[in-house]
């Protein structure tokens, strides 16, 4: 596997890495999230071209860069690298993709002089917050969170998010 900046030409694809990814979510009850609609192309140009896209891609014979099979994209919020959106197609998860795209961004972050990585993801699902704790995040507490955790908690409310547990977590660099 390699990790490497989104390309231009990939942003579809990405867009398909998201849709796949969110088919799990309908054996939990949680159809709502598969239906999502993926961030459209002009969100995931603006992450790109701002260097906070990267993609794991599958090694490939016939391509020199791969074709990406699993991606990141991520903001700074609060002086913390915050995972915005990590995607891994089914068909490549278990395979240490998603773990990757995280220490990469982690390598990068604390080189920036961030102290640590955030992000909000589902307390229940499997493949969400308790992975994450397996990758050294922890969950904060209400009274630990910064005012653009609770912005960025309020558009999830907002988004519908919330008619299933959230939380906020976070590793530290």
């Amino acid at each position: 596997m390699r990790i490497r900046p989104a390309a231009r030409s990939e942003l579809t694809l990405l867009q398909d890495i998201e849709r796949a990814a969110g088919e799990p979510f309908r054996a939990l009850g949680m159809a709502a999230i598969a239906d999502d609609d993926p961030l459209p192309v002009e969100v995931l140009e603006h992450y790109r071209s701002a260097g906070r896209a990267w993609v794991c891609a599958e090694d490939a014979d016939d391509a020199e860069d791969g074709r990406p099979v699993a991606y990141l994209l991520h903001d700074e919020i609060d002086a913390a690298a915050h995972v915005e959106q990590i995607s891994v197609h089914p068909a490549a998860a278990r395979r240490g993709m998603g773990s990757a795209l995280i220490d990469h961004l982690a390598a990068r972050a604390g080189a920036d002089g961030r102290t640590a990585l955030t992000l909000t993801t589902f307390a229940e699902v499997p493949w969400n917050a308790p992975y994450y704790a397996r990758l050294g995040f922890r969950t904060l507490d209400e009274s630990e969170l910064t005012e653009g955790l609770r912005e960025i908690r309020r558009l999830e409310k907002a988004h519908g998010l919330d008619r299933w547990p959230r939380v906020c977590m976070r590793r530290e660099l």
